[in-house]
């Protein structure tokens, strides 16, 4: 009855997610251990595994048959029309739109937990719309779609009313066209992925519709056919904008103003020019932002005005981690701009990008905003072709945080060049309150005797806080 399995193929099993079939194993005596396992385990075994091969199983025994047919999750992805197919073949078109009729059809009446659809190469409007009915009618509550549309097409009105779903992720290169009703009563995770929004009218119904929201990602999405939209729900909790790439004329830049109000929001993550301008209220001090803006030159001025916008709607977070093109975004040379306000509350700063000769100005700029802070992390260091003289190392005007509250900097990505010492002994000799210096070494530099003498360097010249410690990492 049952069937020997390689050594290899027992390890898919206990590392659940691999994407080989499952098969049974057999004792020396002859005995099925795997099938002598309780229903409600070999569930969620098969529940890791991608479909086809979950389907696999009924070929095993008598009980193997119809056990498929109660797994909670259902993983199905044409990508598999191109490798071994469900038994070792390769697939075609209908057949894949066969397999996933059939695999729905014959759940009867089990409910679905978690339903993934990926359709980038048959992709087919009315049989899309025929299983997303068929999942929602069985309470799908997790549902991640990636679709490569060749068509106009809408999503079955029925996905957005559903009472069951607490995830939705939408991967499709359209027009997200939403019904008049929109409502998700219970959906708390939505993210959005290549999507074009239609109108203001109906993307303000989605995220009106939303009341229990508390993840949204916006990812690589198309705001041009909107001018104003308004994200304000109080359950919100993780916030990521990513508006990169561009690949857009620079007239584009005239955008849609997003108002955000989230009081409970406790990440925010955005990414991209500032095609759109984003306007932030109520934001919390415990919220974590992380921020990165490169800089189009043609459009340097209007990005300055929209980034500085931005970042007054952040004075009252407490960490933040920011790109060096960012903070140069807020510091453009060549237009006069109001200035930033005071964070008082901010007290952590990664940068999450290299330094250059050009960011030093624009960060000592930022750093006079930041009164309280007390740790700094350079996570990238310095750019490699950097080069500093002594007038560079010299801040025109020493931050407040340095002469009263910084304790810690880290600096990650140390190299050990003359640029990089310079740097760290003119910071530990102007941070006179500084307890900890930590060096995170790249991995060139790992020599114990070399990070003595580098440590030696560090320490011959006067230092503003003599009980510093210098650890490398």
């Amino acid at each position: 009855m049952a069937t020997m399995i390689t050594r290899s193929r027992w390890h898919t099993i206990n590392s659940f997610k691999r994407k080989n079939a499952l098969e049974v194993h057999n004792t020396d005596d002859g005995e099925d251990e795997i099938s002598n396992l309780p229903d409600s385990i070999l569930l969620h075994i098969l529940s890791y595994l991608p479909t086809r091969d979950v389907v696999g199983t009924c070929i095993l025994s008598t009980r193997w048959k119809n056990l498929w047919t109660c797994v909670e999750n259902i993983d199905v992805d044409d990508s598999f029309l191109y490798s071994s197919g469900v038994f070792g073949y390769p697939m075609k078109d209908t057949c894949f739109k066969h397999f996933v009729h059939r695999v729905l059809q014959l759940r009867e009446e089990s409910n679905i937990k978690k339903f993934r659809l990926s359709c980038r190469v048959c992709f087919s409007a009315s049989h899309v719309c025929s299983w997303l009915s068929a999942v929602i009618r069985h309470n799908v509550q997790d549902l991640d779609l990636c679709l490569f549309v060749e068509e106009p097409f809408m999503l079955p009105q029925c996905l957005f009313s559903s009472k069951t779903l607490t995830s939705l992720k939408l991967e499709m290169n359209c027009v997200l066209e939403l019904p008049t009703c929109t409502f998700f009563p219970f959906l708390r995770t939505l993210h959005l992925c290549l999507v074009t929004f239609q109108d203001d009218s109906s993307t303000q119904r989605l995220f009106s519709g939303c009341p229990m929201l508390q993840e949204l990602a916006i990812l690589d999405c198309e705001w041009m056919n909107l001018k104003q939209v308004a994200i304000s729900i109080s359950s919100l909790k993780s916030l990521i904008i990513d508006d990169l790439p561009f690949f857009g004329s620079t007239d584009d830049l005239n955008g849609c103003e997003i108002k955000i109000d989230a009081a409970s929001l406790s990440f925010l993550k955005y990414s991209g020019y500032l095609s759109n301008e984003i306007c932030l209220y109520n934001l919390s001090p415990s919220v974590n932002a992380s921020i990165h803006i490169p800089i189009l030159y043609e459009k340097r001025n209007q990005i300055a005005f929209r980034a500085v916008k931005l970042f007054r709607g952040l004075h009252k977070i407490s960490a933040a981690r920011i790109s060096s093109r960012a903070i140069e975004s807020l510091f453009i040379a060549d237009i006069e701009i109001d200035g930033l306000p005071v964070f008082y509350n901010l007290t952590h700063l990664e940068l999450s990008m290299e330094l250059e000769n050009h960011t030093i100005g624009p960060l000592n700029e930022l750093l006079q905003c930041l009164p309280k802070l007390h740790s700094l992390h350079f996570s990238e260091g310095l750019d490699p072709c950097m080069h500093l003289c002594e007038d560079d190392c010299n801040l025109r005007s020493v931050p407040p945080c340095f002469l009263s509250s910084l304790k810690t900097v880290k600096y990650s990505n140390f190299h050990g060049n003359h640029t990089e010492i310079s740097f760290l002994r003119n910071l530990l000799e102007i941070a006179i309150v500084l307890e900890k210096l930590n060096i995170v070494c790249s991995k060139p530099f790992g020599d114990p005797k070399r990070q003595k003498e580098v440590k030696d360097q560090l320490q011959s010249r006067h230092r503003g806080s003599v009980s510093c410690a210098i650890k490398f990492m």
